[in-house]
């Protein structure tokens, strides 16, 4: 059996994750408490426009979510995987019942200034969380906005690594451009000891991130909300990535699985990825092996 680790596992529905995500997606800047209603269709609203509207489930208790994850993940051999969209609060928790399965990247918000950092050493020093995350589809900044510096020196400092959205945003209420590899490219002159994955791998920009990864040592990817059986197909955009992604750029892919945009399990993705036109020692390392050298 092939062995994996996936870089985007997504949280089944809890009341805290129901919580975080109603926050994240308000408004860019400071919400008001005497907001209009928004226009139809407008903002995250856009997502299901785009992409549908997958049918709702009913949250649950995250003990009972995971115990079921992470018997999917032993069926599949997932040996362990980045659990994202969690609260802050619970990763001390969610490392404790479940030792060495998810590593976590808690985000911060950059205009914390001093008192972000400071929580950052805490989650990484007391709850094992595993690095930072920033998502500029939600905090409107780009990765690149110097506020966002001193949690980056402070990575560098607890030799951590960040994961970085870098996508086309379809919330149309923000610049679609946010996340660009662009972006990367003064954090990692600034910061050449950072490790970097660049989450979502540019999309539609692959060119651009192809790019960077040959110029940047310490920037990586991974292939997270993009169904594997359409990489491959001609016109898509990601003949580049797949060529570079099988030669020179081989031990700088990893994957994200984003089982929970799919609505479907571990072994028809892993059969998916199978079906690219990858040799075979390129695939291990995507699956696994640069995964491991990422995470240290």
């Amino acid at each position: 059996m092939v062995k994996v680790i996936d870089l985007e596992i997504g949280m089944p529905k809890t009341e805290a994750t129901m919580r975080a995500a109603e926050i994240n997606r308000g408004r860019p800047g400071t919400p008001q408490s005497e907001s209009l209603p928004r226009p139809e269709g407008y903002g995250f609203d856009n997502y299901g426009h785009i992409f549908g509207t997958a049918p709702p489930s009913p949250p649950g208790e995250t003990r009972e979510m995971l115990d079921a994850l992470v018997a999917e993940m032993d069926r599949s051999n997932v040996e362990y995987g980045l659990l994202v969209n969690m609260p802050n609060n619970e990763i001390g928790q969610i490392n404790r019942d479940y030792p060495g399965r998810f590593k976590m990247f808690p985000a911060l918000d950059p205009t914390d200034g001093m008192r972000a950092v400071r929580e950052l050493e805490r989650l990484v020093r007391e709850d094992g969380a595993s690095g930072f995350r920033v998502s500029s589809l939600y905090s409107a900044l780009p990765a690149n906005d110097r506020r966002y510096y001193p949690l980056y020196a402070k990575c560098v400092e607890l030799e951590v690594p960040v994961r970085i959205y870098t996508a086309m945003t379809y919330a149309n209420d923000r610049p679609y451009e946010l996340g660009h590899p662009r972006h990367l490219d003064d954090i990692a002159i600034d910061f050449p000891e950072l490790k970097i994955a660049a989450g979502l791998a540019g999309w539609p920009w692959i060119n651009d991130m192809v790019g960077l990864l040959r110029r940047h040592p310490n920037l990586y990817c991974d292939t997270a909300a993009h169904r594997p059986r359409y990489l491959g197909k001609d016109g898509s955009g990601w003949e580049m990535f797949l060529q570079y992604g099988n030669s020179l750029l081989q031990d700088k892919v990893m994957i994200g699985f984003s089982r929970y945009l799919f609505n479907c399990g571990y072994d028809e993705l892993i059969a998916e990825y199978q079906d690219l036109p990858l040799k075979a020692p390129v695939l291990e390392k995507w699956f696994y092996g640069n995964a491991v050298e990422f995470f240290g």
